[in-house]
């Protein structure tokens, strides 16, 4: 008897419940918990704007980052006043490559000046923007060089004017300026442990690891200092393009001897 009259008082209990749940007061009491506050306008766009500066710097940090060309050492590939965005994953989650064209801190002086010393009106807005990837960055302490030479890899120059060889074979250059040629300067070189050799495409008008070389300094850029691997370039919107044609020169050259 007992058994049987328990579900029964629970049933009646659920169908009593259903009413009171439909009950003008009941219902405006369980309402109210579910509500949101709605945030001020003012507050709302402050968030907003701080969550997309810290994508902006967390994009800049680990991704990608813009520079601009400030002479023509890199002629043809790379104009003067030319932007580029730099992926830096590579080096790191990617390997680089002979031929890949790469930003780099300078390494030894290489740079004179600095134009954040005394930076004008217009270096000081791009440098706090620069802070969060969203300019260039107008410090002159970066510089881009194709890669040439990886640690092991023997580099030579038998003479001015001559071709450029990487491991014994002569390398096929259609990136460089074509009016003059591969070699500004004679050099030999087997690049060391953890350093790389780069040139500029316009070899003759380049600051590059051959012409600081041949005045008796370090002609070698240390991997570390290597901030990415340039692959666009995004303005003016009249030379946009990729820069990754340059491994087919090195397509024959083998690994270190």
């Amino acid at each position: 008897m007992n058994a049987s009259e328990e579900p029964h008082r629970a049933e009646s209990h659920s169908q009593d419940a259903a009413p009171e749940e439909d009950a003008p007061g009941r219902h405006r009491a369980t309402q109210r918990p579910g509500r949101r506050a709605r945030m001020p306008l003012w507050l709302d766009t402050v968030v907003t704007m701080v969550v997309a500066l810290l994508i902006a710097v967390l994009v800049k940090t680990f991704l990608i980052q813009p520079f601009y060309i400030p002479s023509a050492s890199m002629n043809p590939t790379l104009l003067e006043n030319d932007k580029i965005l730099v992926s830096k994953l590579t080096p790191g989650v990617f390997d680089l490559h002979r031929g890949d064209v790469i930003v780099f801190e300078d390494p030894d002086n290489w740079i004179p000046g600095d134009a954040t010393e005394n930076p004008t009106p217009r270096v000081r807005v791009m440098m706090v923007l620069s802070l969060v990837g969203l300019a260039p960055d107008p410090s002159q302490d970066h510089l881009v060089k194709r890669l040439i030479g990886l640690p092991g890899d023997h580099v030579e120059c038998e003479e001015q004017g001559g071709p450029l060889t990487v491991n014994g074979v002569e390398l096929d250059e259609p990136y460089t300026n074509q009016a003059t040629s591969p070699c500004q300067v004679a050099f030999d070189v087997t690049v060391p442990e953890d350093r790389v050799w780069v040139m500029g495409d316009n070899r003759h008008a380049s600051a590059d690891s051959a012409w600081h070389e041949s005045q008796g300094e370090n002609g070698f850029v240390p991997e570390s200092n290597i901030t990415g691997k340039a692959e666009v370039v995004f303005w003016p919107v009249s030379r946009w393009g990729g820069l990754g044609d340059g491994r087919d020169s090195f397509t024959d050259v083998p690994d270190q001897p």
